[in-house]
């Protein structure tokens, strides 16, 4: 069974479309870049693709007319058209940069690296649809992600950059502890507030204990701010990551004393992306920008 759509190219739906708006294969042709046999050859291929004409040819200088066939093609013709020129305009926007990205993240870089990364991609690309997701510690795959910030190992076939090694620093009240770092092994049962035992806090507990120290957790709680609340109140010291530190703006509260500890635990952050995957303009101007803001926490760490 002849199935015509097959069979006709867009060329041959622009040329109908020129001829029908211009009145001759002569004009048509100086429109389109084309000599007038090479219209006629088209027109002719795609009236063998429909099963007739799609044009009247009452010779001379009179214009063609089209025919009733040639109306059904040329109005469905333009939809194609239409729809063709959407395309090349979205993937032209692609290659550009606009399109969508997926990328996992946690707080600390939400808070912080994000917002600057994700400012400058729409700087750069306004039309493009960035969605976030949270990265949950007891599931690490990238799945469909573009790209995964992480502190830890991420399952699957993955490619990834290290971005920076972030110090977990001492957090006492304000005079607690002459200035300067501290020897973690001083953490000996002292009082602590901390974070429920989630896999970050396990890890941290593991350092420090590897490094002589087993405090006493007096108050657990998610969430940093009311660690640090905890804290001025004097309830106990606290353990914290660096970029919880900064986005908490914990140096200019007079009421804490914030010190390195020796030796210092950290955890390296790095950005994931999945290995053997076409990667998108997007996505790599996003992990290009990630790293730039990242270098530059890194130097004020």
């Amino acid at each position: 069974m002849l199935d015509p759509v097959a069979d006709i190219e867009l060329r041959y739906l622009r040329t109908l479309a020129a001829i029908a708006e211009e009145g001759t294969f002569g004009h048509a042709a100086a429109r389109l870049g084309y000599t007038q046999s090479s219209v006629s050859q088209q027109i002719a291929a795609l009236e063998k693709a429909v099963g007739g004409p799609v044009f009247d040819r009452p010779g001379g200088p009179k214009p063609v007319r089209i025919t009733p066939l040639g109306e059904v093609v040329l109005a469905h013709g333009r939809d194609l058209l239409a729809k063709a020129e959407a395309l090349t305009d979205a993937v032209d926007r692609f290659r550009a940069g606009n399109g969508r990205i997926d990328i996992g993240t946690f707080p600390g870089v939400s808070n912080l690296i994000l917002p600057v990364v994700i400012r400058r991609l729409l700087d750069e690309h306004p039309g493009c649809d960035i969605r976030l997701s949270d990265v949950k510690p007891e599931d690490t795959r990238i799945g469909d992600r573009d790209l995964v910030f992480h502190d830890g190992p991420v399952e699957g076939d993955v490619e990834h950059v290290k971005l920076f090694d972030e110090s977990y620093l001492l957090v006492a009240g304000a005079g607690a502890l002459p200035d300067g770092p501290v020897q973690a092994k001083l953490l000996d049962d002292a009082p602590m507030v901390a974070w429920p035992p989630t896999y970050h806090q396990r890890w941290l507990e593991r350092a420090l204990a590897r490094a002589g120290a087993q405090p006493r957790f007096v108050f657990r709680t998610a969430g940093h701010e009311t660690l640090l609340s905890m804290v001025r109140v004097g309830i106990g010291w606290a353990v914290l990551p660096w970029l919880a530190l900064y986005g908490h703006d914990a140096w200019s509260d007079d009421q804490l004393s914030i010190h390195r500890l020796k030796p210092s635990p950290s955890r390296e952050l790095s950005l994931y992306w999945p290995a053997g995957r076409t990667e998108s303009p997007l996505a790599i101007r996003t992990r290009e920008i990630a790293m730039d803001v990242a270098r530059g926490l890194a130097k004020q760490m």
